[in-house]
């Protein structure tokens, strides 16, 4: 018997249990090949022993990293203020967790590098899948994993040819319903503050918000792109409410925009709703502390992580991944939107 301060090994699992260490391995892998006698006797010393299997062990016994993969591009100032990642990553660890994987996170400022990154990652099988999130119009990722072959799963990305399992959640329904009802409230002038234009969802929210205008007969003609930042968000306001057309509601891609919008518009001195409604896109906890609250498109970034951890692990264990369609995203009208005056 090991003495307390010594690692257990699958050795002395086996020694203990009276068996091969083969058939050792193979009853706590849950592998076929031992009796279930033999499987029950094999665990029931590796717990008494408090055996721990090692990682780096049973990754090469089943040729695999038990690890996926994430690269987010962002600004490391833009991250910390931006609470969607955390959920999603959450999300993520939620489903993952139980089954023995875990996250490997990386962080990039450069488009260039987070290709690399996701390529990096897959050559040398440090991961055993990757999520692609924040996908573009044109993603060069896209293309070379597909190439190689290797596990992955899109988070929204576009609708159409799309050659890995995806998780999509709809935001055009409640975009749709946003613009219905700020027309209902007399708005007849509504900006849109957008994402950068090369990112797919950035796209999805622009042409709803076009759609929905051409719907009830307004013109969408007032766009500036806010970059998904407060900062933007601020740079955005000094466009759209010191300029001729100054728009009576603006809808916000994201709620840090929004939100710097808000901010930005008070100091020059328009109140908020009176002056300007405002809404913004993801649902973060911070629009309900702020004054005033801020009306916003809920999506459910936990939920979206959660279900793409699930498509990618049945992608790497071989199986047909169908995509996956969670409930659609929901208005949600707080104090930052009334009726124009």
């Amino acid at each position: 018997m090991p003495t307390p301060r010594e690692r257990v090994t699958i050795i002395d699992v086996a020694r203990e249990a009276g068996v091969a260490i083969s058939s050792a391995s193979t009853a706590l892998n849950g592998q076929p090949g031992v009796s279930e006698s033999t499987r029950d006797r094999v665990r029931s010393v590796a717990s008494a022993l408090g055996y721990v299997p090692s990682a780096r062990g049973r990754a090469l016994s089943a040729k695999r990293a038990y690890s996926v993969g994430l690269v987010v591009e962002r600004d490391f100032d833009i991250l910390e203020s931006d609470p969607f990642f955390g959920a999603f990553i959450g999300g993520i660890e939620e489903y993952i967790a139980p089954r023995g994987y875990v996250l490997a996170l990386q962080i990039t400022q450069d488009s260039t590098l987070t290709v690399d990154r996701h390529l990096a990652l897959a050559r040398s099988r440090r991961v055993d899948g990757v999520f692609l999130n924040e996908i573009k119009a044109d993603d060069a990722r896209v293309a070379e994993l597909a190439e190689l072959g290797f596990p992955a799963v899109g988070i929204n990305p576009a609708v159409g040819d799309f050659p890995f399992p995806a998780v999509r959640q709809s935001g055009t329904e409640a975009i749709h319903e946003l613009v219905r009802t700020l027309a209902e409230l007399d708005h007849r002038r509504i900006a849109h503050v957008s994402g950068p234009p090369h990112y797919v969802h950035s796209l999805e929210r622009i042409s709803a918000w076009r759609e929905a205008m051409e719907a009830v007969g307004l013109q969408a003609e007032d766009t500036v792109n806010g970059g998904f930042t407060s900062d933007g968000g601020r740079r955005a306001a000094d466009v759209l409410m010191t300029g001729e057309r100054r728009p009576t509601a603006v809808f916000c891609a994201n709620d840090l925009s929004a939100i710097g919008f808000m901010n930005r518009a008070i100091e020059l001195g328009f109140r908020v709703p009176e002056d300007v409604s405002v809404a913004g896109f993801d649902g973060i906890n911070f629009g309900e502390h702020v004054r005033p609250t801020l009306s916003t498109v809920r999506t459910a970034p936990r939920h979206l992580g959660r279900e793409a951890a699930r498509l990618l692990l049945s992608a790497i264990d071989g199986d047909e991944a169908a995509d996956s369609t969670i409930a659609p995203a929901r208005l949600v009208l707080r104090d930052s939107v009334a009726r124009l005056r």
